[in-house]
């Protein structure tokens, strides 16, 4: 059985970086496209970044901006999201997913719980 846990999540203030890891259970990541979803209360899931099982990033959302990196670790079989330069805008529920395809690697055969990231001064 697949499953995926988010971790790293938490309460920042404007401007602070996190760190986010998807970890896998049941498989190995590196098969997969993986992607990282969140989702504001009151608003639609949206797609935050995606990595093809060959490393490269294919996808950012507009609002990324190059503050976020998504990136693997074959070692420890995960896919993390580093964010920075955090902005009010950017709480949500963030989302782990894997066995991903379509546009914008938005249909996903596996999907973690998610995680709480609040940023707040």
């Amino acid at each position: 059985q697949v499953q995926l846990v988010e971790s790293g999540g938490g309460l920042v203030q404007p401007g602070d970086s996190l760190r986010l890891s998807c970890a896998a259970s049941g498989t190995t990541l590196d098969r997969y496209d993986v992607a990282w979803f969140r989702q504001a209360q009151g608003k639609e899931r949206e797609g935050v970044s995606c990595i093809s099982s060959s490393d490269r990033n294919i996808y950012s959302g507009d609002f990324v901006k190059g503050r976020f990196t998504i990136s693997r670790d074959k070692a420890k079989n995960t896919v993390n999201l580093q964010m920075n330069m955090l902005k009010p805008e950017d709480p949500a529920v963030y989302y782990c997913a894997a066995d991903c395809g379509g546009y914008a690697c938005y249909l996903c055969g596996y999907w973690g719980q998610g995680i709480q990231v609040n940023v707040s001064a």
